[in-house]
């Protein structure tokens, strides 16, 4: 099964195959490669562009899509988290996408034979969110050996982070962090966000996780953004061709500051357009293999 779990399970080749089809997707390649299939949708935890894009792309597919809704569910009445997804494989899903807090979750799901894509586990992978970056950056430069990437933010919290940093780095890609002390990671090199803004060819901006944070943000939102909030007059700073990208949701006036959400640098509705088409790659994979 095509299982997607984590893009270190790929090779390079494989990574290529897919944003390839994304980008023919992109240009108005068409595809039923779900027609008649149903795509269940498991988010426990809460989503916006992941889970809806996904959606998007399978019925561009030609699926049907049932979504699953953990506060109304059975959960509620002590059903497990691998019961649930074993009825949705059970009432004929196709195939799983599922989003959980946990890292890792899929290890508990050995009994489902369905594929399954994830959209995102705990603070560890987000599979389909790095490959739309690569796609969005590959538009941009063309390709990726050598470009220099500053994510700055939240390290310590990010699967978007700590999923792209070891897929860029093995595109042959230079890639460094920056953010306050208390969401450093260890292993991963540090850049200071004045030289970040000079230096790289993609900025990378990631919001606080105050959800998974166990106590109290040391530093307030204010001075988040004082010392590393993108403004409007910060990116006046950076290379000529260097282009700012990010996640979302954004956080405007926090890590990002309203007049550069849509400025001329950034690519973060780029991103999430882009999302569909590689959602629809990674479908048609899973339904393909």
């Amino acid at each position: 099964m095509a299982n997607l779990f984590s893009l270190a399970d790929l090779s390079i080749p494989e990574v290529d195959k897919i944003l390839n089809r994304a980008e023919a997707f992109c240009n108005g390649a068409q595809s039923r490669a779900a027609e008649d299939k149903v795509i269940a949708s498991l988010f426990f935890e809460p989503s916006t562009r992941t889970q809806q894009s996904f959606s998007m792309a399978a019925y561009r597919l030609g699926a049907g899509v049932l979504t699953f809704n953990a506060d109304s569910s059975s959960m509620q009445k002590g059903e497990t988290f691998y019961d649930t997804v074993k009825t949705f494989e059970q009432i004929g899903s196709d195939v799983l996408i599922i989003r959980h807090k946990e890292n890792e979750y899929y290890k508990k799901l050995g009994d489902v034979h369905v594929p399954i894509l994830s959209g995102g586990d705990g603070t560890g992978n987000h599979p389909t969110q790095s490959l739309l970056d690569l796609m969005t950056i590959r538009q941009e430069f063309g390709g990726f050996e050598g470009l220099k990437v500053c994510i700055v933010g939240d390290i310590l919290h990010s699967r978007v982070a700590h999923t792209n940093i070891e897929i860029m780095k093995r595109l042959g890609m230079e890639v460094s962090t920056s953010g306050p002390e208390e969401f450093r990671e260890e292993g991963y090199a540090f850049t200071e966000f004045s030289e970040a803004l000079a230096t790289a060819d993609i900025l990378m901006l990631l919001r606080i996780q105050h959800e998974r944070l166990e106590g109290s943000m040391q530093m307030s939102t204010e001075a988040y953004n004082r010392d590393f909030g993108l403004s409007l007059s910060r990116t006046h700073r950076m290379k000529d061709r260097a282009v700012i990208m990010h996640p979302a949701p954004f956080n405007r006036g926090v890590e990002i500051d309203d007049d550069v959400v849509e400025s001329s640098r950034s690519r973060i509705f780029k991103q999430i357009k882009n999302g569909v088409f590689v959602r629809m790659a990674v479908i048609e994979r899973a339904l393909s293999e």
